[in-house]
C-alpha cells in the first residue's frame, strides 16, 4: 500500500509512484494546503508552462479545513475555462481526440467537493492507462503512516525532480522540454505508450 494526496490531474511523478504501488490509499483526513497540486495542475501552453487552478472556498472563521471537506467555488466558470485551455493547448496533439469525449464529462459534471473532482480525474487516468490498482481513502490522519508515504508529491512549490526521457511536447520548439507536467501532457502526446514511459522514470526526493 502507498499513501497519496488526491490531486487534480496529478503530475507525472505521482503516476510513476502509483504505477509502482500495489494499492493506492488517498489521504483525505489531512488539512487542505495551498500551493499544492490538490487544486492545480500544469500543462504545456503556447507560452510555456501554464497553470490551471480550481478555485476553492476559504472561510477563515472556520479555521483549518480537511481535504475531504474542501469546497469548490462554482461561482467562477472554472470547468469551462479549463476545458478550453486543454483544447487550445492539445487539440493538435496526437491523442487528444481519443480522450476528449471522456474528458468532457468531468468538465460538465457538477461538483461540491474538491476531493470528488480529484478522484474523478484519477479514475479518468487509470482508465486511460488501464491501471489495475485499487484505491481507498484514509479514515484517520497519521503523521507517520505504516506504509509508503508519497504525500509530498502533492507539493507544487518544491516537490520532487524526476528523471524522465524527453518526449515530443506541443511547443518544445519554442520553450524546450518541460518535465513533470500534468499526466495529461504525457497522455495526449504518447497515448498507449504512456505507461511504458512511466516505467522508465525515477523519482528524486
Amino acid at each position: 500500500m502507498a499513501l497519496f494526496i488526491p490531486t487534480y490531474f496529478a503530475p507525472i511523478s505521482q503516476y510513476v509512484a502509483i504505477l509502482n504501488s500495489e494499492e493506492v490509499i488517498f489521504e483525505v483526513e489531512d488539512n487542505f494546503q495551498k500551493q499544492t497540486y490538490r487544486n492545480r495542475c500544469y500543462i504545456y501552453g503556447a507560452n510555456g508552462k501554464q497553470l490551471i487552478n480550481i478555485p476553492v472556498k476559504h472561510n477563515t472563521s472556520e479555521g483549518r479545513k480537511k481535504t475531504k471537506d474542501t469546497l469548490v467555488e462554482n461561482d467562477f466558470p472554472w470547468q469551462n475555462q479549463h476545458f478550453k485551455s486543454l483544447q487550445t493547448a492539445y487539440r493538435s496533439s496526437p491523442y487528444f481526440e481519443f480522450f476528449e469525449d471522456d474528458l468532457a464529462i468531468i468538465f460538465k459534471k457538477k461538483y461540491k467537493y474538491l476531493v470528488d473532482v480529484n478522484i474523478d480525474t484519477h479514475l479518468f487516468i487509470t482508465d486511460a492507462l488501464q491501471l489495475t490498482q485499487n484505491f481507498n481513502k484514509t479514515n484517520t490522519y497519521e503523521l507517520t503512516p505504516n506504509m509508503q508515504d508519497y504525500r509530498n508529491l502533492a507539493i507544487a512549490k518544491n516537490g520532487v525532480s524526476i528523471n524522465i526521457p524527453s518526449y515530443i511536447q506541443m511547443f518544445d520548439d519554442k520553450h524546450g522540454f518541460i518535465p513533470n507536467l500534468s499526466i495529461l501532457d504525457l497522455l495526449f502526446m504518447e497515448g498507449g505508450n504512456t505507461s511504458s514511459i512511466l516505467e522508465t522514470v525515477s523519482l528524486n526526493f
